[in-house]
């Protein structure tokens, strides 16, 4: 039998699925039901210092290739949340607190807070494609990363994860400058920026114009990244990007990846996605000679 218990920068991991940031995450009660339904860990909403609406509707497209949104943020802010994490956790969950903000002050003060809720990772969301004025807007730009990074990393004892853009022409750059301002791993990849016109109406889809791709038309790009990554650096990599199946999910460790994040797989397969995974990972694995995640972590640059 496979062993499918991992670990990512001392956070362990009954099996190596998360719920990605933005999916069913904004309460405690959804965070539960995802974890009783199979997922390693839970990943909160992006949250802010402050509650925020976000953009008017519509803000989410379906597409033959993926899901196209431009959600805008929204968020109870990071006082109000407290209460679902504490939710999720009295379901057992093991959480991971996703932070945003429009500077580095913004970002430690909420991760510091964040912190406090007891979740065991803070993750940043360096990277919403869509996202415009907010900090958001600094995974184009490798200092501001390393300045973000370390600002987080200065006011909390929990491990950090920056969740970097491919909207750049060398993601490792990025993850090295995370790497250098204490990132305890990296998260990739975020959405890529992209655009959908209905031709019945003259005008974009999205009333954002344009929003982040997600989905399977973006794993090959979201593999490669992790690959690249992990060439280049010497921290814990979580692979994101089109994963629906235990078959998606080993591409992404096998290139590196210790974790995997799962979030637009929901919306066609339900919760039930994550024991799917679960189940036909450790049969390929065990087909393959593996007796546990760790040892198929990176075997593909081999």
């Amino acid at each position: 039998m496979v062993d499918l218990r991992t670990e990512v920068a001392g956070v362990r991991l009954r099996n190596p699925t998360m719920l990605a940031s933005g999916f069913l995450d904004e309460t405690g009660g959804s965070m539960a039901r995802v974890y009783e339904a199979g997922a390693g860990a839970v990943v909160t909403k992006s949250i802010g210092p402050q509650p925020r609406e976000g953009y008017p509707n519509p803000t989410i497209v379906e597409l033959d290739a993926g899901l196209l949104n431009a959600v805008g943020l929204p968020n109870p802010g990071i006082v109000e949340y407290e209460r679902e994490v504490k939710r999720a956790h009295a379901a057992g969950a093991v959480v991971i607190g996703s932070v945003f903000g429009k500077d580095a002050d913004e970002y430690a003060t909420v991760a510091a807070k964040m912190a406090t809720y007891g979740v065991k990772a803070i993750e940043l969301n360096l990277s919403c494609p869509h996202a415009k004025g907010l900090g958001t807007e600094i995974a184009q730009h490798e200092d501001a990363v390393q300045e973000f990074t370390r600002a987080v990393k200065d006011v909390v004892s929990l491990p950090v994860f920056p969740k970097l853009s491919p909207n750049v022409q060398d993601i490792t750059t990025f993850a090295v400058a995370a790497e250098k301002g204490g990132a305890d791993g990296i998260v990739a990849i975020n959405t890529l920026k992209a655009m959908a016109i209905t031709p019945e109406l003259k005008m974009p889809s999205l009333a954002n114009r344009f929003g982040g791709l997600s989905g399977p038309a973006i794993r090959p790009i979201g593999v490669r990244a992790v690959y690249d990554i992990c060439e280049k650096v010497h921290i814990p990599v979580i692979g994101v990007g089109g994963i629906g199946s235990g078959r998606d999910a080993l591409e992404y460790i096998m290139a590196g990846a210790s974790a995997v994040q799962v979030g637009t797989a929901i919306i066609s397969k339900g919760l039930g996605v994550f024991n799917e995974i679960t189940k036909e990972m450790a049969s390929l694995l065990e087909d393959a000679g593996f007796r546990s995640v760790p040892e198929a972590i990176g075997v593909a640059h081999a």
